[in-house]
């Protein structure tokens, strides 16, 4: 028989199932997968509800409920001051890997190279390189995961036809300064080419920073691609709804690519989206403060039993870093050790890197309810023997 796709078919299970196994099989609290342990907003729920049993449940538009659209427009202008088209600039898609997966086939051709920053989402290496073009590797390190000029002057190059942005970014906790973003832009402009904007995280922002879109950057309304995610602004991550933002000759062949990867997304779930994207600002600060106020509690208690923890500006996850402590091995060791020894799961931080990865952070999720972040420090302290 011949052999399936190179590409996919060479791939390993990803880091996330590996120790979701382990940490099933060893009864650990498990802190590695990103993903919120509560119910999520309950009038959102029921708006879903009430869509399936009062509303449309055959196809709806290939670009996604009118109200959808029109609410996306109308959030990007809240947030953001874009005035975009709901007719002409938006399409809605099952989720942001989706988004990611329309974006790279619509846009890329072979011979075409795509600038990531690493750590980054385990996804985009692979869809880059299936959609037949090069990945160029901008390699960002703790603590402070800092972008610099020479960095993206080795990247870059005649053949770069895109950037994947990740801000804020998974699994650094990074949020990118307007000095970065800036920076970013002006490169882009420079080779003419253009951006994915994988904003996910774009309501878990922290402390002072505040997230600036890549979308509004000078030079950028006409080069960029911006992807946000129900799953996350609402804590709905199983919902699998997300939405772009771009100009229309960006978007057209982006739309083209998206019909035949999923051609719609479940109406009543899009009916309910559009419905919370026009909740108050309170629901939005809301979310944020408890964000926070959870990162807060669960940094605190990792500062308590002994690590040193990293900078966390945004997204679900904090980060810890190995070097200096008394653990000898590498973050997949610590991990793997937590797991079956101490009855905490994180990932490894080395797994979001394709080259040269930084081997001495491991990452947590915080965005779980707080009696089961203080059991994972409970744990932990128990297990190492220092802090309360």
């Amino acid at each position: 028989m011949k052999p399936a796709n190179a590409i996919l078919s060479g791939l390993g299970t990803t880091v996330f199932e590996v120790m979701s196994r382990l940490a099933g099989e060893h009864k650990s609290i498990n802190l590695g997968q990103g993903f919120p342990d509560d119910r999520g907003p309950p009038d959102v729920l029921e708006k879903a509800a009430d869509a399936i049993l009062n509303g449309w449940n055959q196809y709806p538009s290939m670009l996604g409920l009118p109200e959808l659209r029109q609410a996306v427009t109308q959030h990007d202008r809240r947030f953001y001051g874009i005035e975009a088209d709901w007719q002409r600039e938006v399409l809605v898609t099952s989720g942001a890997t989706e988004a990611l997966a329309a974006c790279l086939l619509g846009l890329i051709e072979p011979g075409d190279e795509v600038v990531l920053f690493q750590p980054l989402y385990d996804a985009y290496a692979p869809m880059v390189r299936r959609a037949g073009a090069t990945p160029r590797f901008v390699t960002l390190r703790a603590p402070d995961w800092r972008l610099t000029r020479e960095m993206l002057e080795a990247a870059f190059s005649e053949q770069t036809k895109a950037v994947l942005l990740n801000n804020p970014l998974n699994p650094a906790a990074k949020v990118y300064t307007e000095a970065e973003l800036a920076l970013i832009a002006e490169f882009v402009v420079a080779h003419d080419a253009v951006v994915i904007a994988d904003e996910v995280y774009e309501h878990l922002v922290f402390g002072n920073r505040q997230h600036r879109t890549m979308l509004a950057q000078p030079g950028m309304r006409e080069r960029c691609l911006k992807i946000g995610s129900a799953g996350k602004t609402f804590s709905l991550t199983g919902w699998k709804v997300g939405y772009i933002t771009a100009a229309p000759h960006l978007l057209e062949p982006v739309m083209k690519a998206h019909q035949f990867l999923v051609f719609t997304t479940p109406p009543n779930l899009q009916a309910a989206v559009a419905y919370g994207l026009g909740k108050d600002d309170a629901y939005f600060d809301g979310l944020t403060a408890d964000m926070q106020a959870k990162r807060d509690r669960f940094a605190e208690g990792l500062s308590r039993a002994g690590f040193a923890v990293l900078p966390c500006e945004g997204t679900y996850f904090v980060n810890i870093d190995l070097e200096g402590t008394d653990f000898a091995g590498r973050d997949v060791d610590f991990c793997r050790h937590i797991t079956t020894e101490a009855g905490v799961t994180a990932i490894p931080v080395s797994a979001f890197y394709v080259e040269e990865p930084v081997t001495s952070v491991a990452r947590f999720c915080f965005a779980k309810k707080p009696e089961v972040l203080d059991g994972a420090i409970d744990r932990l302290t128990a297990h190492f023997g220092r802090g309360r």
